[in-house]
């Protein structure tokens, strides 16, 4: 497999797939993409680039490996916390199953999983039985920009600015640190129920003018 190492997760391993591609939940009702994928960071920058690109189309096909959730457990024996999809999305249900796999069986990782593909009821199950391990955070990401979320089904959403915080929800402050985590682990913990994350980049910057325009 291909694991990521980003400097925002003070270091922290992840493993991702291409986005959009890999993302049904960003397609809304309408088929154009919802408001908080049209300003995807992960369609831009060195994400763009090709060793990017190859990377997340070697691990499409690498999970599909037999040996891969052992393989997975084998590289996070010395890890701590670790992101699932700094790009894409658990787009498969042998994926997802695989991945509980991981979680189970890696007790010592807090594992943090942003995705919108309880957006599908087929992956109802799975996803339930990932959360109620109590190492593993799922957090169902809302589809808009504005702040907007309804409470007890998601665990985060993009908001315009750090002034435009909705109740309920808990700043990330990674804008006060250079866009790095700086030792804050807010999104791996069960006790914080909602992540609200201040829309960055000058693509996210236009979805979000265009959304208030609306």
């Amino acid at each position: 497999m291909k694991l990521s190492k980003t400097s925002k997760l003070d270091g922290i391993l992840s493993w991702s797939l291409q986005a959009i591609d890999t993302c049904p939940g960003s397609i809304g009702a309408d088929g154009a993409l919802v408001p908080a994928c049209s300003g995807c960071y992960a369609t831009t920058g060195f994400y763009l680039f090709e060793p990017a690109k190859n990377a997340r189309a070697f691990n499409r096909d690498d999970w599909q490996r037999e040996e891969w959730a052992d393989d997975m457990v084998q590289a996070l024996e010395s890890q701590h916390y670790f992101r699932w999809f700094d790009s894409g999305d658990m787009y498969a249900i042998g994926l997802a199953e695989k991945m509980l796999q991981v979680m189970h069986a890696t007790p010592w990782v807090k594992h943090w999983l942003p995705t919108r593909m309880a957006k599908f009821p087929k992956f109802a199950s799975v996803i339930q039985r990932m959360q109620a391990l109590p190492n593993v955070m799922v957090r169902f990401s809302s589809d808009s920009v504005d702040g907007t979320y309804t409470a007890g089904v998601h665990g985060s959403v993009i908001v315009p600015d750090a002034d435009t915080v909705p109740d309920g929800a808990t700043l990330c402050r990674a804008y006060e640190h250079d866009g790095k985590c700086n030792g804050c682990r807010a999104c791996y913990s069960k006790d914080v129920a909602v992540i609200a994350y201040p829309a960055h980049g000058k693509k996210m910057a236009k979805v979000i003018k265009i959304n208030r325009r609306g």
